[in-house]
């Protein structure tokens, strides 16, 4: 692997702390992912790449065009510039060679991925931060490019805790086999009956789950059911946030894949749906029982320009960051979606990041939150149905 590097850039002073129990508290300190490094990842179990109109049919794999990489890093660092103008301090990730084969005792898979997307990676609690045990082959080493920023949050933070999930084994057995040649050959209705019945690829072998299944709102934690986060990673989230009240949520999405593209917390009382599908309904009244208002976000600009080598969805749109309650980062291109936004008193910050979408995600997916001010609340004081 190659030498690792990392950057610190404090746009915020005083000391290092660990604490956030939401995505819309004052944001003083995070982290920005890099695009450097990324690869269309190597086929395996849990995802397959198929790009044939970009050079990357299916069964093909390495390193992203560098004329992407170019773009994607100048819009991440121009973001993270943004970001330190504002006060807030800013890490970065190291990246690894991620076009090298990796392997455990038990399997051995042809390439890693990239650290443009942190979120997906870690998950902050209050004072803790959680590395997810993540599902995908080509991730399982992912944690490294985080370890220098941890070591020196650990190391200025007494407070801090920092955690691990169990690092799962990820054998055949954790994969339902053949799934994708069946899945795919399913009309929508069908594939949506597997998602609701939450017969996806993955199996109960072992926990697994990614960070950015996991919608924080201060006491209780909503967990996406997806393709890469199984019952057994709710089950051992629930168990390891026993002062939490940790919720299951299925998608009525055919594609389940990341709750911070569907289902978005804006700030105490609103939250924002992806518009394409309603969620499910018990969870909509247990939300409306609380008095917390469901918008439904309006079509995306990305539906008519999607990025080449993209496996996002159309709804990364969606995929803002909270900078304080009143203040959102969206996505530049996205006028209409800015436009339905400031109705609701909000200020816009527009931010280019359309190159960023193939390398994993939009402007929450790039970042993970350190230190937002603010405490663990209840904004759920009435109980609904299975919530």
């Amino acid at each position: 692997m190659t030498e690792q590097r990392t950057t610190t850039t404090d746009g915020a002073t005083g000391p290092l702390r660990v604490n956030s129990w939401n995505g819309w508290d004052p944001l003083r300190h995070v982290i920005v992912g890099r695009a450097e490094g990324t690869v269309v990842q190597a086929p395996e179990h849990a995802v397959r790449r198929d790009y044939p109109d970009d050079g990357f049919p299916l069964g093909t794999f390495g390193p992203m065009p560098a004329d992407m990489v170019a773009e994607a890093d100048e819009q991440l660092d121009n973001f993270a510039a943004l970001l330190e103008r504002r006060g807030i301090r800013v890490d970065r990730p190291a990246p690894l060679d991620f076009n090298r084969p990796v392997s455990t005792p038990e399997w051995t898979h042809e390439s890693m991925f990239g650290c443009m997307p942190p979120r997906d990676l870690l998950l902050t609690v209050g004072n803790e931060v959680l590395e997810a045990t993540m599902s995908y082959r080509s991730r399982w080493f992912e944690y490294l490019c985080y370890r220098p920023v941890l070591q020196r949050l650990f190391d200025g933070d007494e407070k801090m805790r920092w955690e691990a999930a169990p690092k799962p084994r990820l054998t055949d057995a954790s994969y339902k086999p053949g799934f994708w040649d069946i899945f795919n050959g399913l009309t929508t209705e069908e594939q949506l009956a597997r998602v609701r019945d939450y017969d996806l690829v993955l199996t109960e072998a072992e926990p697994l789950f990614d960070a950015a299944d996991v919608a924080r709102f201060g006491k209780d934690l909503f967990v996406q059911l997806s393709f890469v986060t199984n019952k057994s990673g709710y089950q051992w989230l629930k168990r390891h946030f026993p002062d939490h009240r940790v919720h299951a949520v299925t998608s009525t999405n055919t594609h389940p894949l990341h709750i911070d593209s569907t289902w978005v917390p804006l700030r105490p009382g609103l939250v924002l749906h992806c518009g394409e599908r309603l969620a499910d309904a018990e969870l909509m009244e247990f939300f409306k029982l609380n008095d917390w208002e469901i918008v439904e976000a309006v079509q995306p600009a990305s539906w008519d320009h999607p990025p080449k080598l993209s496996f996002c969805s159309p709804w990364l749109a969606a995929n803002m960051l909270n900078l304080d309650e009143n203040t959102l980062c969206v996505e530049e291109n996205e006028v209409r979606l800015s436009e339905q936004l400031s109705s609701y008193g909000f200020e816009i910050v527009p931010v280019p990041f359309r190159a960023v979408g193939p390398f994993g995600g939009g402007l929450h997916c790039s970042t993970v939150d350190i230190d937002r001010e603010g405490s663990m609340q209840d904004y759920f004081p009435r109980r609904y149905g299975r919530f």
